[in-house]
């Protein structure tokens, strides 16, 4: 995993010499999820990061706090996507879980590759052809001794995904809307937080993932999101997770996202329901 994340690293830093630009329609870049790929909140589009079109270079950075009942996660990381093709992706998780063990945190990477392979989410309008992308997170725990005290089998795994999305502008009442669905091939335990697999199930299963959004307004975006999650651990219970979020474009450069989550059961603490809030910048 160190050697992905200076991997990252290293073609970010490449790309000082080259001229970063954006010339997609705003909002096009989505707010980069929880785990780094651009999506919302806790699902990940077919849509490329940043404003880059296929002639540009186009990227994003995030920092994003999530408070629910008795847990804290902060994620941070960034996002590259080249030609509105190819997107790399990298975020650290770090979940407060003192309200289990007093002192206790999680912390995991995450590096994301995503590419699209068909269609064209916003200039395709005379047809139902969506965008659709394939994309992998290979997540690692920095601390593997808690995913195997709860009985996960493993402490770093892959997910696979295939998104597809569709921008419908004046869709509704003169309004764009924003329809996506992911096919999430998974094992991970709470995202990952608490390994893979466990002695329940332990192989990769596919978990669908939603997001339906209206744009009152070029710059504003209302939707929701429902994320479902598999359930491999006898000694927590596992559920779906939702959101209904809120994110604002101020200008090509920024966006913030907010949002009220309703998580389910972690750790054993049930209806963990709270608030969410990112911090984007774009180009």
């Amino acid at each position: 995993m160190k050697r992905l994340r200076i991997a990252f690293l290293a073609t970010v830093a490449s790309l000082a010499g080259t001229t970063l630009a954006g010339d997609r329609l705003l909002a096009t870049g989505g707010a980069q999820q929880i785990e780094g790929a651009a999506g919302s909140g806790l699902v990940p589009w077919a849509l490329i990061a940043g404003y880059g079109t296929r002639d540009q270079v186009g990227g994003s950075a995030f920092l994003t706090a999530v408070h629910v009942d008795d847990f804290d996660l902060r994620t941070y990381g960034a996002a590259v996507g080249w030609g509105d093709r190819v997107e790399l992706s990298y975020a650290r998780q770090r979940f407060d879980a003192g309200s289990v063990v007093p002192g206790l945190f999680l912390r995991m990477d995450t590096v994301g590759v995503k590419v699209r392979v068909a269609g064209d989410a916003v200039y395709d309008q005379d047809r139902w052809m969506p965008q659709v992308a394939i994309g992998a997170m290979h997540k690692h725990n920095l601390d593997a001794t808690i995913p195997k005290a709860v009985g996960a089998q493993k402490a770093s795994d892959t997910d696979f995904y295939v998104a597809a999305t569709k921008l419908w502008l004046a869709g509704l009442a003169g309004r764009n809307v924003l329809l996506n669905g992911t096919l999430r091939y998974t094992r991970a335990n709470q995202y990952g937080l608490l390994g893979f697999g466990g002695d329940r199930e332990d192989r990769l299963r596919a978990q669908p993932e939603l997001t339906a959004a209206i744009l009152p307004r070029d710059d504003l975006a209302v939707g929701i999101d429902w994320r479902r999650k598999p359930d491999n651990l006898s000694a927590f219970r596992e559920e779906r997770a939702g959101d209904v979020f809120v994110a604002w474009f101020p200008s090509r450069y920024a966006a913030i996202t907010a949002a009220y989550v309703d998580l389910g059961s972690i750790a054993g603490k049930p209806r963990q329901r709270g608030g969410y809030l990112s911090l984007q910048l774009t180009l």
